[in-house]
């Protein structure tokens, strides 16, 4: 048990629905909530991989003194309806509220019931950019890679939740607003405090890692999101797999099994399904010497969690020929900003597949 959990403090309610968001919780928790009665809600999706990742990472909370509160938020129509009515007491009560998707409409909704006075939004990945800089320009709350379509029937229906919501990231009066990041921010709102996230709870608790020849590849869900184009991104791998001696492919908890049979069987990597996020993964080993990446969150992320190491990580640019023809025109801009700030950030070095 953490020495720091469990001691009287101000009540912290965590809202949760990812791997990686309870593990950024967690290295909040370590890095700037000494004290903290940290109580963890898990609204856990329906898919199994992340459902798997997330009861793994529940345990490590639990470890560490945390109390965590499991909630089948989606386990049929009327759960909605239960999840939020079991949470509005806790809620009520809450000091502080912590959440790790700002864009997610679950956690809206439970942020227009909350009176805490502190809201911390933890990394979500690459998605706390766009949120950042969308609060710093006022624009409504749009996940990047549907940004610039329509808004459907639902986000209209949803929209004075989603305003609400907004009002409730934004400062003033007695409110503070900090955002906890990994991520380069260009744009900051007025009155947001940005605390670094340096994945320091994760040094301490693992690794260093063993470190084994050759390339490891990791995988991407641009093409489950409709950016990417199926075919061109095949090509892509097999292309960087071949270039650079990559054995594995770590997969993405949202890639289709489809698509993974297909790359394993056309590329010959070996498909490996993490249990816990990437950091974690290459923080035990053992971990290639070489790490490739197109652009996501762990261009950011993978060199803070192996500082110490001698483990390479190369980012790998979209072509924009790759792009879908239903991908945001927000799509191709963002994805380069991710890689050039990463270069600029980290030093990355650039791999370049050939042209599908």
């Amino acid at each position: 048990m953490s020495p720091r959990a469990g001691r009287p403090g101000p009540h912290t309610l965590a809202f949760v629905e990812s791997p990686v968001q309870l593990l950024n919780v967690l290295e909040w928790a370590h890095a700037h909530a000494p004290g903290v009665e940290l109580t963890l809600v898990v609204l856990s999706p329906v898919d199994p991989m992340t459902r798997g990742q997330l009861r793994r990472m529940a345990e490590l909370a639990r470890e560490e003194g945390h109390r965590v509160r499991w909630e089948e938020a989606r386990a049929g129509a009327a759960a909605p309806l239960h999840t939020v009515g079991g949470l509005t007491g806790p809620l009520r009560r809450a000091t502080r509220v912590v959440l790790g998707d700002p864009f997610s409409r679950y956690v809206q909704l439970l942020l227009t019931i909350t009176r805490a006075r502190d809201v911390v939004v933890v990394d979500d990945g690459t998605a706390t950019m766009e949120f950042v800089g969308q609060l710093a320009r006022g624009e409504r709350l749009v996940r990047w890679h549907r940004k610039g379509g329509r808004p459907g029937p639902r986000d209209l229906l949803l929209a004075p939740v989603s305003a609400a919501a907004r009002r409730r990231l934004t400062p003033g009066g007695t409110r503070t607003v900090e955002v906890f990041t990994s991520m380069p921010m260009e744009d900051t709102p007025p009155g947001v405090t940005v605390r670094a996230h340096t994945f320091a709870w994760t040094r301490a608790r693992f690794g260093p890692p063993r470190i084994i020849q050759g390339a490891d590849l990791v995988g991407t869900s641009l093409v489950e999101t409709g950016v990417v184009d199926g075919d061109a991104y095949l090509e892509a791998v097999r292309s960087l797999a071949r270039a650079h001696g990559a054995r594995r492919y770590f997969a993405h908890r949202r890639e289709s099994t489809v698509k993974l049979h297909r790359l394993a069987v056309e590329t010959g990597l070996e498909i490996v399904r993490p249990e816990l996020p990437l950091e974690l993964i290459a923080r035990r080993g053992p971990i290639g010497r070489t790490v490739l990446s197109f652009p996501s969150t762990v261009v950011h992320t993978l060199p803070l969690a192996l500082t110490g190491t001698d483990v390479r990580v190369t980012v790998c640019d979209i072509d924009p020929a790759w792009l879908t023809r239903t991908a945001s025109p927000r799509a191709q801009g963002f994805l380069s900003g991710v890689t050039d700030s990463a270069r600029a950030v980290h030093r990355l070095p650039s791999a370049a597949p050939a042209r599908p």
